[in-house]
């Protein structure tokens, strides 16, 4: 069975692959005093560089999780992201409000996708 980690470190790895069969850590903004859509806009940017890097892209989404610190967050979650995922390819998603590990992140995404 071999399983690829891409960006190890101490605690988490950012990707692994197994199967053709992309797993991508949960995706949070590094410029936290953005607002919701800016920080979903950097959330999403995440994604793609490392479904990118992994040989996927957004159009191989098979799932997405979308955790709001706030659910009056999401209509400009869904704003950012209904720009962002390509017509015909949105994937099953879910979306709820959760305790975030740092109160300044305002929106954490988890996605599955599968390799091109």
């Amino acid at each position: 069975m071999e399983i690829t980690r891409l960006h190890v470190g101490k605690r988490l790895s950012e990707v692994a692959i197994h199967n053709n069969t992309v797993y991508l850590a949960g995706q949070i903004a590094e410029n936290t005093d953005s607002d919701i859509q800016g920080q979903t806009r950097e959330v999403l940017g995440h994604i793609d560089r490392l479904l990118a890097e992994a040989g996927s892209d957004k159009t191989c989404i098979l799932s997405a999780q979308i955790y709001l610190a706030d659910l009056a967050d999401f209509a400009g979650m869904n704003e950012e992201w209904d720009a962002w995922v390509p017509g015909g390819h949105t994937p099953p998603r879910a979306t709820v409000q959760a305790k975030l590990a740092n109160p300044a992140w305002r929106v954490e995404i988890v996605v599955v996708a599968a390799q091109r």
